[in-house]
């Protein structure tokens, strides 16, 4: 039997080292590397050249996005299958836009992930059940996104909500947008009141939950 080298990427050490142990009792499986961030997946990728790489989204120095994209370019031979606690649409189509053959929400179990590896090893793809019904509807879309999440943001209320999401500070998010630290509190603000939020953890869970914060800081 042929055994599909998998490539494991999580930032998390204890998750992935759990995970890493459930895929090594796998007969047809060998983890062949773990990855703690998306540049070391994208390196670990060329010098492994694994069959499958099993990708968390959320990841610092590279998003997971970025790595499957730079990944799936590089080696079209190689399935992506991205487990993520991210379960909205824009991580999803993001995810297919950028190659990947899978999807699967974390708290899967290992004989949902055992069956997703032998699926998209084999070049065909696969989602969690309830992800299924918004994939075919975006493919009835002809493979459009959904508008864009919280419409009651303006587009720059959306982008700095993003950076939040990322994790960084109102001074960090000053700097890289060059505007003072004031305009990006009020901003914060602004978003804090429509998103009906009391504070930052909850915008941030409210942000993730859509999709945004997936990208590099």
């Amino acid at each position: 039997m042929n055994r599909r080298r998998v490539l494991v990427v999580d930032d998390h050490p204890l998750y992935r080292e759990g995970l890493v142990t459930a895929l090594s009792t796998l007969t047809d499986v060998e983890v062949v590397g773990e990855a703690g961030d998306g540049a070391q997946a994208v390196q670990q990728a060329r010098a492994l050249e694994p069959d499958i790489v099993v990708m968390d989204l959320n990841l610092p120095v590279l998003g997971g996005i970025d790595a499957t994209r730079q990944i799936t370019s590089e080696r079209p031979g190689t399935a992506v299958l991205v487990l993520s606690m991210l379960d909205g649409d824009d991580a999803l189509f993001a995810a297919m836009r950028a190659g990947a053959r899978g999807y699967l929400l974390k708290g899967a179990d290992r004989a949902e992930i055992a069956r997703a590896l032998q699926t998209v090893g084999s070049g065909e793809v696969v989602f969690s059940a309830g992800l299924a019904s918004r994939v075919l509807a975006w493919f009835s879309r002809g493979g459009q996104a959904q508008p864009a999440p919280f419409p009651e943001l303006t587009e720059r209320e959306r982008e700095i909500l993003d950076l939040v999401a990322r994790g960084l500070t109102n001074a960090a998010i000053a700097r890289r947008l060059v505007v003072s630290d004031k305009t990006v509190r009020n901003h914060v603000s602004n978003v804090f009141a429509k998103l009906h939020v009391a504070d930052r953890a909850q915008a941030v869970a409210r942000a993730r939950d859509a999709g945004l914060g997936a990208g590099p800081v």
